[in-house]
Formats: structure tokens, sequence, C-alpha cells
């Protein structure tokens, strides 16, 4: 009886059981607190300097948040099954470097040179994924030599010199806009949609969640953990890869200079500011985006507000550590409630 009881009892307290149970939902959603500091900083930043409201800076945002974000989210599903992915920052300046020399140096067509690199990354996602499901090695040791490998081939291929005459496809891909609004922003928006879909609407979304969560337990219901864990590594290397696309449309020329280098930091930091749990297990597309914005805002607006460039990365580490230190008082939070 007193089971039975007590949920209508709460619903009629408030005396507003139609709205009340939207706004209690409303306020328990994890996300709901990196979107309103989304809000909050684009708010006091545009008042404070017009033109980071204009469309033009808006549309150098989009650029950069496609960027950022696709591997933000390919980091993030890594994340949900318990482990890291150190590589996707130097895989993605890799991909650069192989689609510019597949296409100026061997001569391939744009789309087959496309094709070859994102092949390449994907057989490094399936290295990585099965060195942590077969060989047990950890995944911060597996993707930290990856993230060395790829930095030395990029300065091997290049010889630290810039690649020129690449392909126009490029470009097109990385600089078009669709009705004021940058291809790479649209296609960044397919992906989180797919990634939503996929995390929240299927039972292989499910599954990862399970793996990550309590993987004796997931082995124990049948589930296949080590497929999914391959799958996300693949996923994390494969959408690397994709960014570079971008980035070598937005540059122009495949530059060894320093791309990618310290973007996994932005990544994970994206993922942990949206809510994903660094155990693994926890963790909404939702959050990632809005972490991904976050981000990119407040590294957009101390530009705009002209901060010295060195204190970017002071800033970025704070919200970092602050990030990290909510993600284990919440863990601390949820074991007390278990």
């Amino acid at each position: 009886m007193t089971t039975g009881t007590a949920p209508a009892k709460t619903e009629d307290d408030t005396g507003d059981g139609s709205r009340n149970p939207l706004g209690r939902r409303l306020l328990q959603t994890p996300e709901v607190g990196v979107v309103a500091a989304c809000v909050v900083v684009f708010a006091a930043l545009a008042l404070d300097k017009s033109t980071f409201a204009s469309a033009v800076n808006l549309q150098g945002m989009g650029f950069d948040l496609a960027q950022y974000g696709l591997i933000a989210i390919g980091e993030s599903l890594v994340i949900l099954t318990g482990g890291i992915d150190l590589s996707v920052g130097a895989l993605l300046g890799t991909s650069v470097i192989l689609m510019s020399w597949f296409n100026v140096r061997a001569g391939l067509p744009p789309v087959l040179a496309i094709l070859v690199t994102l092949v390449i990354a994907g057989t490094v996602g399936l290295i990585h994924g099965l060195a942590v499901t077969r060989l047990k090695m950890p995944p911060f040791v597996v993707t930290l030599v990856t993230y060395t490998v790829a930095q030395g081939v990029t300065l091997a291929i290049t010889s630290g010199t810039s690649i020129t005459g690449i392909s126009g496809l490029f470009g097109d891909l990385g600089q078009q806009y669709v009705a004021q609004i940058p291809l790479p922003l649209i296609l960044f928006a397919v992906v989180a949609i797919a990634a939503w879909f996929f995390l929240e609407r299927t039972y292989a979304g499910r599954q990862v969640y399970a793996v990550g969560g309590n993987p004796e337990a997931a082995r124990l219901a049948g589930i296949r953990g080590n497929r999914r864990i391959v799958s996300m590594y693949v996923t994390s290397s494969l959408l690397s890869a994709f960014a570079g696309i971008m980035v070598l449309g937005r540059m122009g020329v495949g530059s060894a200079s320093g791309v990618g280098v310290g973007w996994e930091l932005s990544a994970i930091a994206a993922a942990v500011i949206g809510g994903v749990s660094l155990v693994g297990g926890q963790g909404r597309i939702l959050g990632i985006v809005a972490g991904t914005v976050l981000l990119e805002l407040i590294n957009n607006g101390l530009t705009t507000l002209q901060i010295n460039s060195n204190y970017t990365n002071i800033v970025l580490g704070c919200v970092l550590g602050l990030a990290i230190t909510a993600d284990r008082l919440r863990a601390r939070s949820v074991a007390r409630r278990g």
C-alpha cells in the first residue's frame, strides 16, 4: 500500500501535477548545468563585445566547433566503455598529412585519398581495440604509443614542410556554407544525431553503457563486451580522420606544424564537462555537444577579449580540472546513494 500511494502523494503536494514533474525532470537532467553555462557565457561575451555575436565570428566558431566536436564524440564513445584514447589529436594531424600525400604525391583522386586514409585510421582503431580487449593492455599506454608514432609519421612524411596543391574538393568540404551555415557544422550535427540515436535508441548502444558501467555484469548478461569496445575505438579513430578532412579543407595545405597537437585534451575536457564519467558507463551526447560548445565559447571569448594566448591553456586547464573534480564528486555521491 505504501509503495503504491507514495508517488501519487508526491505529485499532488505541489498542487501543480502537470508542470512540476517536467520541471523536476529538467532540474535533474545532468546536462542542464553545462547548457545553462553555455547560455550565460555567450550572453556575457555578447554584451561585453558586440563583435562576438557577429555573423562572421559565429561562422568561424562553427568551423572550430565541428573540428573539436567530432573528436570529442569519438573520445566520449571510448570513455563510455571505460577506456581512453590519447591518440585522437595526433591521428587527426596524421590524417591531414596522409590525405595530402595520397592526393598530391601519390596522385590519387581526392575521394580515393580520403577512403584510403579512413581505412588506415579504422585499422589503427582496430589495433587499439584488440590490444585492449585481447592483450589486456591499458588503454592509456596503447593510445599513447599511437600518439607518439603518429607524430613521428607526420614529420617523416613531410620532413617538416607543408604539402601544397591539394584538390579543391577538400576546400569544398571544409569551407562551404549551406544557407550561411558552415557545412562542417552541419556534418557535425549529423554525426551527433547519429551517435545520439545509437546510444539512446539501439540495443547495441545500451550495451556500450553496460560494458562501461559494470563489465562483469555485462559479461554475465551475455553481452559481447569486447566487440563493443573494439567498435568504439574504431569509431573514435574514424571520426579523427573525418575531422581531418574538415581541417585540411579549411587550411588548404597539408601542414605538419602542430595540427591536432593537444586536441585530445580538449576532447576529454568536452566529454567530462558534458557529464561523461571517466570510469565509463555514464554520459549522453547532449552533454558532450554542450561541453564542446562551452569550451569553444571560452576559447573564442578569450581571443575576442584579446587575452594573451599564453593564458588560454591555463584557463582551459583549470576548466578541465574543475570538470574532473566534479566528476569525482558526482561518482562519490552516486556511490553513497547506492
